[in-house]
């Protein structure tokens, strides 16, 4: 519980200016939602955007006069984001004892390293579970001035729990990566990449039926907003899918960091 607490103070500052980060963010996008509030004729800017990069942001399947149509596009920047927090985050938690040279306090612990990544691992969920929930909350409060249109709850929750997923899926990658990777300061630009690159195949997918397959690859089309809002439930399939690379990757990592040197 002491390696627990002492995580969460280390990171507070880092829920803090998330936090910060996503309020500066909605309160902007909700000004910027009040020119296309129930006003059609704020559509006409998308025609002169060609139709492939409309198509690849999704921004010609969703009404950007609803709230559910506007959210609907920017929940996917905000996976993306809390995406990248999250692989940071569990890599950064593990890794951070060598890179801080602070490797004797972990060593000389009466505790087993189990028990060490276990309350890494609690720290950090706790970590992204404030930061999701907090953006739950913010985009609840400040959609209430303009009358949220039926359906559009449930939407959000659906995204809120979607991306959740995401966040769970790619911390459990991140603690893994910081477990498995003998070079510490690597280990977070593959994590990066690995956003990056997975990111980058949900846009091509959605581009060319040639690389359809990408979809079944990256983690981002799992929960694709669209499918969402068309079905109003998420996909068990991708789900247990999910379940099983968080499994494996935690289970990789409680392996790796019982064997692996810890460089002081």
């Amino acid at each position: 519980m002491n390696i627990v607490v002492r995580e969460l103070r280390t990171g507070l500052k880092s829920i803090l200016t998330w936090c910060g980060i996503f309020t500066v963010l909605v309160i902007v996008y909700m000004t910027e939602f009040s020119a296309y509030a129930n006003n059609e004729e704020m559509l006409a800017i998308l025609d002169g955007i060609p139709e492939q990069l409309l198509e690849a942001f999704k921004m010609n399947s969703f009404n950007l006069t609803t709230l559910t149509g506007f959210y609907g596009i920017l929940f996917t920047y905000f996976a993306l984001m809390l995406s990248i927090q999250a692989i940071l985050k569990g890599n950064s938690i593990i890794v951070k004892e060598e890179r801080d040279k602070t490797v004797e306090f972990a060593l000389v612990m009466p505790v087993k390293r189990s028990k060490i990544i276990t309350a890494k691992i609690i720290a950090s969920l706790v970590n992204c579970l404030v930061i999701i929930g907090f953006l739950y909350a913010l985009i609840l409060i400040t959609a209430q001035k303009y009358l949220p249109e039926e359906g559009f709850l449930e939407f959000i929750w659906l995204l809120v729990l979607s991306t959740f997923i995401l966040q769970l899926l790619f911390l459990s990658i991140g603690i893994m990566l910081g477990c498995t990777t003998k070079r510490h300061k690597i280990s977070g630009y593959i994590g990066l990449s690995l956003i990056i690159g997975t990111y980058l195949m949900s846009i091509i997918s959605d581009l060319s039926d040639t690389f359809e397959f990408f979809k079944y690859i990256t983690p981002f089309k799992y929960f694709d907003t669209l499918l969402i809002k068309n079905n109003m439930e998420l996909d068990l399939m991708y789900v247990l899918i999910s379940a099983t690379i968080i499994i494996v990757s935690l289970l990789a990592g409680y392996i790796s960091y019982k064997r692996r040197d810890l460089y002081i």
